[in-house]
């Protein structure tokens, strides 16, 4: 695969103004010397013409950059043809009349990979970039891409090494290297890298910065929720009336908070009720509070407390945001740790938004969370084996028997970065990008 120069559409199919074809390889300067007119100095993206074997095909841009600087470590050229579908498959097709191939699904990145420009979680973050649907997650692909995590899990494997040298050095001159204290350092340090290795691969944490989380406004008919979900969605989303049990079924709504995107449902009141559609959304309501990753309770502070309220607060966990509503009017509850809102008077709206990324634990997921399933599965397996070596250490077995241990937990590491991946993980990897990256 190295060594032919291959190509592809680096822009998104269909029309557009523009449309980049890339090609990398040790015949790029070549092909584009034949394929554009005149040829630009390099790293200079000049003005020409695409030529064919009758002449000029389009009126284009083209920019050459040497290899070892550039994306994939070879020589790349880059033709920016106009974007309609007709000429980009022309111009596609002339280079690959002199002598490229198509490229493969994510074979740029690999190739950065192979020449090692990146390592492989770094390739990953490529697409995780592209891909990102929320600020959160896109701040977490771009990390990732820096090194973020490869310089994470290379201080881990740097602290593992250290301990298996202090391990080595006692078997080798017992009488100079304590063994209690090297088993007590041994003890600290798997400590100290279990607790951080399992904060950063929590799958559920993982799931909200890629995917967003789920919200839900749970409470009796006509305390409001209709009404704080549209103030939290900023339009008029639900249909808001004094007529309870107006909400039949869940509506969600998508929206951005804090850089999280946040799957808001607005569900039907809970009551019981002989209606068979009301049942239903009721029905619906109690499946989706058990679903979420937060629950904004919320209850009439215009009314005393009835017994319905009593047993909803009572079956809240810690997943809950309580909120008191209509406190525009004449206040008749107390509820301790509740945010007071009016939705009228806009009063309460931004504290529960706070309360809501509180809830969800946005500033630790920001700065602190994989979110790549594989790096997560892989992680997990390290944990397993780093506390099979805390348990061994703390039980006295022989400091030489934990290295299996440590050993395991390296290989593991190693496959995060590609280090230690097999051909299979990394062909894999790649195959999930799109053609042109």
């Amino acid at each position: 695969m190295i060594g032919e120069t291959i190509a592809a559409v680096a822009t998104p199919p269909g029309e557009g103004g523009v449309a980049i074809i890339r090609i990398s390889g040790p015949d790029a300067r070549e092909i584009l010397s034949r394929a554009f007119s005149p040829v630009p100095k390099a790293r200079r993206l000049g003005y020409g013409h695409v030529m064919g074997k009758e002449g000029k095909m389009d009126e284009a841009m083209a920019v050459f950059m040497p290899a070892p600087h550039t994306y994939t470590r070879e020589d790349v050229a880059e033709i920016h043809c106009h974007g309609g579908s007709y000429i980009t498959q022309r111009v596609l097709e002339r280079v690959f009349e002199l002598g490229a191939r198509p490229a493969k699904s994510g074979e740029f990145t690999m190739r950065a990979f192979l020449n090692g420009r990146v390592t492989l979680d770094e390739a990953e973050a490529v697409m995780a970039v592209i891909s990102a649907n929320s600020e959160a997650a896109g701040r977490a692909a771009l990390r990732q891409l820096e090194g973020g995590v490869s310089a994470y899990v290379k201080s881990i494997r740097t602290q593992l090494v250290d301990q298996m040298a202090q391990i080595e050095a006692h078997m080798d001159f017992p009488e100079e290297v304590d063994e209690d204290l090297t088993r007590e350092e041994l003890i600290a340090s798997l400590e100290e890298i279990i607790a951080g290795l399992r904060e950063r691969s929590d799958g559920d944490r993982a799931r909200i910065v890629r995917d967003g989380a789920s919200c839900v406004l749970a409470g009796a008919p006509n305390v409001g929720k209709s009404s704080i979900m549209n103030a939290l969605a900023g339009s008029d989303r639900a249909i808001v009336t004094d007529i309870a049990g107006t909400t039949r079924d869940v509506l969600t709504e998508r929206v951005f908070l804090g850089g999280l995107t946040v799957e808001l449902s607005d569900t039907a009141g809970v009551r019981e009720t002989g209606d068979a559609i009301e049942k239903i959304g009721v029905e619906r309501a109690k499946k989706a509070v058990q679903n979420a990753d937060a629950v904004i309770a919320v209850f009439d502070a215009s009314s005393p407390w009835n017994d319905s309220e009593k047993e909803m607060l009572s079956e809240l966990d810690s997943r809950a945001i309580l909120v008191l509503n209509k406190t525009d009017l004449t206040v008749e509850k107390e509820l301790p740790g509740a945010i007071m809102i009016s939705c009228k008077t806009g009063e309460g709206i931004k504290e529960l938004e706070n309360a809501i990324l509180e809830a969800l634990r946005a500033p630790e997921i920001a700065e602190n969370q994989m979110t790549c399933a594989r790096h997560i599965d892989l992680a997990k397996k390290t944990l397993e084996a780093l506390e099979c070596a805390l348990d061994s250490a703390q039980i006295g077995m022989p400091l030489d028997a934990l290295c299996v241990y440590l050993q395991d937990a390296l290989r593991t590491l190693g496959e995060i970065t590609g280090e230690d991946a097999t051909e299979d993980v990394i062909d894999r990897v790649f195959e999930r990008f799109c053609v042109g990256k």
